[in-house]
């Protein structure tokens, strides 16, 4: 069955970014209950921010889930990046990825690479930043999988934010390189960057098949799903023939507001799933 979920952002330095709840998190969780969402998926400023012993307690309170954690605060807020080309910073940046999917773990929530894969080029050749990130997911996947039997989710971005994967193919490759380590690590698979690189969308997802571990909810533009001109009818399709029963969560910009568009997601899900 696929499940409903809504981002909560609790990151000042991501203002502005495509997070439909802010700051509060038991306020976040109280509206996502109210409307019916299943999970929340949280963005922390740092992994001691979402300790179990306080954010379990909220999620429970509200009949919640935690359907993932982001680690995206690594570069927006502190800089670092799996592929920099300063080991000491990869390393930093891993540390801070293994504190991420521990407080998630503990939420019994799967950790998101997305920003912090970094790209290729300043000071990085293509081949180094895909050893480096082969690397950090390597090492991090088996963290997850051996520590909490979760997997790590690992996001494909569009050709603005990254050059390591912009495809689903190109990440399904990239994790299919890890050989024994590929079923520790599955895929993000974002509807908003995948609506720029994608050919055909529904397609993509099929290809990706059991690799596909989470899918962000989005409009072409960002906004929440109907605000823009994606087809999402042939993209659930695809997830249902790949039998996929992770979430759809929503990150997407609170247009016109955080209320509205989630009250918009929640429509959508609902027209889409029949659930």
């Amino acid at each position: 069955m696929i499940r409903s979920a809504v981002t909560i952002s609790l990151v000042a330095e991501a203002r502005g970014g495509p997070f439909v709840y802010w700051d509060d998190l038991e306020e976040g969780c109280r509206r996502a209950a109210g409307l019916g969402f299943d999970a929340v998926e949280i963005f922390p400023p740092a992994p001691d921010a979402i300790p179990a012993a306080e954010v379990r307690p909220v999620v429970e309170r509200y009949g919640l889930k935690v359907a993932a954690v982001g680690t995206g605060a690594g570069w927006v807020k502190h800089r670092l990046r799996l592929t920099d080309p300063d080991a000491a910073v990869r390393e930093r940046a891993v540390a801070f990825v293994r504190a991420v999917i521990d407080a998630g773990g503990a939420l019994g929530a799967p950790a998101i690479i997305g920003s912090m894969q970094g790209r290729w080029g300043e000071g990085t050749t293509p081949d180094e930043g895909l050893a480096y990130l082969a690397d950090a997911l390597r090492d991090l996947g088996r963290h997850a999988n051996e520590r909490y039997g979760l997997p790590l989710l690992y996001e494909p971005l569009n050709r603005y934010e990254t050059n390591m994967a912009c495809t689903v193919g190109e990440g399904a490759a990239i994790v299919r390189a890890l050989g024994g380590d590929a079923g520790r690590v599955m895929l993000l698979c974002d509807l908003f960057h995948m609506s720029i690189e994608e050919v055909d969308v529904a397609a993509a997802l099929r290809a990706g098949g059991a690799l596909v571990g989470h899918v962000h909810l989005a409009d072409s533009n960002r906004r929440p799903a109907g605000g823009g001109h994606t087809d999402f009818a042939p993209i659930v399709a695809a997830l249902r023939e790949i039998e996929y029963d992770g979430y759809l969560s929503a990150e997407c910009l609170p247009y016109p507001d955080s209320d509205a568009a989630a009250r918009q997601t929640m429509a959508a899900f609902r027209r889409l799933t029949h659930e």
